[in-house]
Formats: structure tokens, sequence, C-alpha cells
């Protein structure tokens, strides 16, 4: 005889766990690798998407601090993982164009993107008051999270709380769509981060389901992500187009970015539209009929 119900996965564990698990990883690296940034920062959005979903059953004073902190944990660790990226990108636009970049030789800030980072042996001082204070964040957190009951989460109102931020994403793309900027790209990506980290308490309604949705948002953001990367580099380049001002050579390098934001759009808007397409429900996303307790 089949079960009528299924249960969901817990939050408090989860929530706990990654706690845990970034305190683990920066302990365990010393010092601020690449690997280590983006797996914090990781962790924390997936700490913050978790907090959002249970926020109406969750003490209100208690959740609001513990999302400033996480989030304040990411703002900390941003230029970290910013820096390594844009250099990474603009070599690898650099591998594919050098005749372009041969022409740009004395733009100072593109000079300054492209200088490698020495590698950190010892911390120093401003970077030890940044760890100390990352830690200090998790431990207050991680204390909070401990003494916070969540033993009455009702699944029926995380439920609610699933359809309000796919509701959420499906408006910001409906925005983006019509007006695709930069910025509001950026809001869409983190909106859809959101979704799909809280989608990982609800694989037991439909396990294939869910994790090919998963799957499906995933590979959306980091198309987003990647839009945005170049959308960070061009603004850090201070570029503005206007007749005549420009080296040829950066009005092109600029096209050459354009045109991989482009790319990366069109691999994005037919997921979006398959998952957000106006009018449709997240029931009929999920797939499930099943009572949750």
């Amino acid at each position: 005889m089949e079960l009528d119900y299924v249960k969901l996965k817990q939050i408090k564990p989860a929530l706990a766990g990654y706690i845990r698990e970034s305190q683990t990883l920066l302990k365990k690296s010393g010092v601020t690798d690449e690997k280590t940034v983006h797996d914090v920062r990781v962790l924390m959005k997936k700490s913050r998407a978790v907090l959002k979903l249970a926020a109406p059953q969750l003490d209100k004073a208690y959740h609001e601090r513990d999302i400033a902190a996480l989030r304040e944990v990411g703002r900390i660790m941003c230029p970290w993982r910013e820096t390594s990226v844009q250099r990474k990108t603009i070599k690898e636009f650099r591998k594919k164009y050098p005749d372009i970049f041969s022409q740009l030789h004395e733009n100072a800030i593109l000079t300054i993107l492209l200088e490698k980072r020495e590698p950190i042996t010892e911390p120093g001082e401003e970077l030890k008051a940044a760890l100390e204070q990352i830690d200090s964040l998790l431990n207050k957190t991680g204390y909070r999270i401990r003494f916070q009951s969540m033993k009455m989460i009702d699944p029926q109102l995380l439920i609610k709380g699933l359809e309000i931020s796919y509701t959420m994403v499906m408006d910001i793309y409906l925005s983006c769509r019509n007006n695709p900027k930069p910025a509001m790209l950026h809001v869409l990506r983190k909106k859809a981060k959101d979704f799909l980290y809280q989608l990982y308490f609800f694989r037991p309604l439909n396990p294939s389901v869910v994790k090919a949705l998963e799957k499906k948002l995933d590979s959306m953001t980091q198309n987003l992500g990647k839009f945005n990367d170049l959308a960070q580099i061009i603004k850090a380049l201070e570029y503005k187009y206007s007749e005549g001002t420009n080296l040829p050579a950066m009005d092109e390098l600029i096209i050459k970015f354009r045109e991989a934001q482009d790319h990366y759009l069109a691999k994005v808007w037919p997921t979006a539209f398959q998952i957000f397409c106006p009018g449709q429900k997240l029931v009929n996303i999920l797939g499930f009929k099943l009572l949750v307790i």
C-alpha cells in the first residue's frame, strides 16, 4: 500500500549545517582561496534563502538579525570573489582577441584588472580583521539558530512560501524579458537562486521532477551570472559610448563583451520561459498531488 503523504526535508538541520560547513571551510583554508570564497558565499545564499522561506513561522527579530548577519558575510567576501573572476574572464578574452588587447596595453584600468594577485601565505591585518568579523557573525548566527524552535514548522505554509518565491521570479522575468537591463537581470538571478535553494526542501514530493527543475534553474542562473560578470567588467572599465571619444579597440572589446552577453541571454530565455511562463502554476511545474505533513 502506497503512503498518501511525504515529509519535506527539515529546515533546522540543513540551516545549521550550512553555517557549520562555512566555518569548517574557512578554518581549513586558513586564507581566502578562490574556491573557499565561492563555496562559503553559496552557503550564505542558501542560508538566507531558507530563512526567507520559513520567515512567517520564525521569530521576526531573530530572523531579521540572522538575514542581516549572513548578508554581511557575503558583502565582506564579495570583493574577494569579484577580483579573481574579473581577471579570469578578461584573460579568456585576451586569449581569444590578442590583437584587440595589444592595442589597449596602455589602458591603466585594464592593466590593474589583469594583475595577478600574489598567493597569500599569511593573511595581513586587514584580512585577519575581516575573517575574525566573519567568524563572529557565523558563531552568533549559529548560536541563535541552535536555540530557535522550528519543531512546529507547517509544511503547508512552506509550500505557500515557495509559491510566493515562484510568483516573484515570474514577475521579474517578465520585466526583464520586456526590458533586459543589467540591474534587473542581476535581481532575476538573485531571486531565481533563492527559489532554486528553497526547492531543495521539496525534493521528497517528486524527486526526479524537482531535481530536473533544479538543474535547469542552476544552468539559467549560471548564465545570468556570466552576463553579470561582464556587466561588472564594463562598469569597472568606466566605459561609456560616445562617438569618436574612445579608442576603436576599446569599442571593439566592449562589442565582444556584448556579444558574449547576448550569447548567455540566448541560453537563459528558453529555460526561463519554460519555468516561468505567464499564467503557469507552481503545482504544475512540480507535478505532485500528495498530502504533505
